[in-house]
C-alpha cells in the first residue's frame, strides 16, 4: 500500500521576488536559500517554499499560476500572544483572530495575516501537539 509521510515543499508564485522574501526572513523568521540555477526558497523546520517569479515560472509549474490564491496554515511552538507581539512591532495587521480552528491532529489557536502578495497566513499554535 503506498503512503505519503509529509511535505517536503510547495511553491508560491509571486510577481516580487524580494518583497515577498523580506516577509517571510523577517515577519515570519524563515531562512532565505539560494539554491540550483540562483533559484530562491524559503526555509523553516523541515520544509522549504519555493519561489517562481510570475513569467519565469521552473518547469514544470501549476497549470495557472496565479499570485495571491494560497491559504496556508503554519504551526507554530510560540505562544499566540508572542505573536501578536511581534507582529504588532512589525506593523503587520491581523486579518482575524486570534480564533480557535481545527488543525490535522487537533485544535490550534490561529491568528490570520496576508503577505505582501495577499495569500492568506495562518499561525497556528498547539501546546498539545507540539509536545509543550
Amino acid at each position: 500500500m503506498v503512503k505519503l509521510d509529509s511535505l517536503d515543499h510547495f511553491v508560491i508564485t509571486t510577481p516580487n521576488l524580494s518583497k515577498m522574501i523580506h516577509f517571510y526572513v523577517d515577519v515570519l523568521q524563515m531562512k532565505e536559500m539560494t539554491f540550483k540555477e540562483g533559484r530562491k526558497a524559503l526555509q523553516f523546520g523541515n520544509q522549504k517554499i519555493n519561489l517562481h517569479e510570475l513569467g519565469k515560472e521552473f518547469s514544470p509549474h501549476a497549470k495557472k499560476p496565479t499570485p495571491g490564491s494560497l491559504d496556508l496554515c503554519f504551526l507554530t511552538s510560540i505562544a499566540t500572544e508572542e505573536w501578536l507581539n511581534h507582529l504588532k512591532k512589525k506593523k503587520v495587521p491581523i486579518e482575524e483572530g486570534p480564533v480557535e480552528r481545527t488543525g490535522a491532529k487537533g485544535p490550534i489557536q490561529s491568528i490570520y495575516i496576508r503577505d505582501p502578495d495577499g495569500n492568506l497566513i495562518e499561525i497556528g499554535y498547539s501546546p498539545a501537539h507540539l509536545g509543550k
